[in-house]
């Protein structure tokens, strides 16, 4: 049953999946369960595995003179890696750790390039999902190079509304790049102007 998630998502992205190529993946996936807190990477550490969400929060961060600079969060339904590591077999340079209880359907680096070899088709897989993290990674660039830190704000609204209300004011500033002070601004500005994109109401709710 936890393997239902990541095998609708498989035959989703690739057309062409066949039961036979999903049970190679099967044979080498194992579902792991973390609890809130708990630190899968951090720094001097090697990324070994990279993962598909079942369900849970997980947040990435650099930590710079004991400031924490958040750089993605993680829900349910996605990937999950510090891929520059697991592609570069590197020691991290980050943080990344549980915000909600988690369950993880995970693969390590040498299954993932053996199965890659055996199906194309796999290896297209793996193609198309760090094609759409480059895209994310570049989108994320662009926004602190353009946009204000209020257009971030609606921005991160728009795009991760699903979990704005689970997340501490204080992550997503710096998530955003601001200081808490900052953020806390910006929610008055919309609360007494509101948009379509952030109701007044949501505001308060949060």
């Amino acid at each position: 049953m936890a393997l239902a998630q990541v095998k609708e998502f498989f035959f989703n992205l690739i057309p062409t999946m066949t039961e036979e190529k999903w049970q190679s993946f099967e044979a080498i996936a194992t579902v792991r369960h973390y609890k809130k807190g708990d630190v899968i990477i951090k720094p001097g550490m090697v990324s070994n595995h990279v993962s598909f969400i079942n369900k849970g929060l997980l947040r990435s961060y650099y930590l710079v003179d004991g400031k924490e600079i958040i750089v993605s969060f993680f829900d349910s339904d996605c990937y999950f890696s510090e891929y520059e590591s697991f592609l570069s077999r590197k020691p991290s340079n980050q943080y990344a750790d549980v915000l909600e209880d988690t369950e993880m359907v995970e693969i390590t680096y040498d299954d993932l390039q053996n199965l890659y070899g055996k199906y194309a088709d796999c290896e297209r897989a793996g193609r198309l999902i760090a094609e759409q993290l480059f895209v994310e990674l570049c989108n994320r660039n662009t926004s602190f190079m353009l946009q204000t830190p209020e257009e971030r704000y609606h921005r991160f609204y728009e795009e991760c509304e699903q979990i704005a209300n689970r997340i501490p004011q204080y992550m997503i500033a710096s998530y955003l790049g601001i200081t808490p002070e900052a953020l806390s601004r910006i929610r008055s500005r919309i609360r007494n102007k509101p948009t379509a994109a952030i109701p007044a109401s949501a505001i308060d709710a949060e």
